[in-house]
């Protein structure tokens, strides 16, 4: 019985030590998140600090897993608070990421927002890299801007009747 009991001491100090390092580490924090709108057939992603390119990547397996995505949707990716810079190879990886989805999503029009000058341009090295995926892409300073032309674009996906 003893040696029992020192075991399930020695698991829950390991399992005390893991979470402890996981909270030093700021694992516990989502950089990416996302909601599905399936009134609006629109995907809202915001990525936030502190952000990871495999987390960003993991965002499309996560998307794929998700039953409500599927058909046309449209997207608003928001990377005003994201901390990190993408490269261009990075971007392309992304681009991959979302072709790679294509069997069970289609995406329509793509509104991202990006506050700083740096990433405002990375992203329109993303719009021309990823354009293809997308029925309509287009980067823009401030998230009304971007829901408004979300609104009033054709390539928007149709909510239906």
């Amino acid at each position: 019985m003893r040696r029992s009991r020192s075991n399930r001491v020695l698991a829950a100090r390991r399992l005390y030590n893991a979470c402890y390092l996981l909270v030093l580490l700021g694992s516990w924090e989502v950089p990416v998140t996302y909601s599905i709108d399936t009134t609006r057939r629109l995907i809202r992603t915001a990525c936030t600090r502190p952000l990871r390119f495999e987390q960003v990547i993991d965002h499309f397996r996560q998307l794929n897993d998700d039953p409500a995505c599927s058909g046309r949707l449209d997207v608003l990716l928001d990377v005003t608070d994201a901390d990190t810079l993408p490269n261009s190879s990075q971007l392309g990886a992304v681009g991959a990421a979302a072709s790679a989805i294509r069997n069970k999503v289609q995406f329509g029009a793509c509104a991202i927002v990006a506050a700083s000058d740096a990433m405002f341009g990375m992203m329109r090295v993303f719009e021309v890299q990823a354009g293809p995926y997308f029925g309509a892409m287009r980067v823009f300073r401030n998230a009304d801007d971007a829901e408004k032309w979300l609104a009033s674009n054709p390539e928007a996906a149709d909510p239906g009747p």
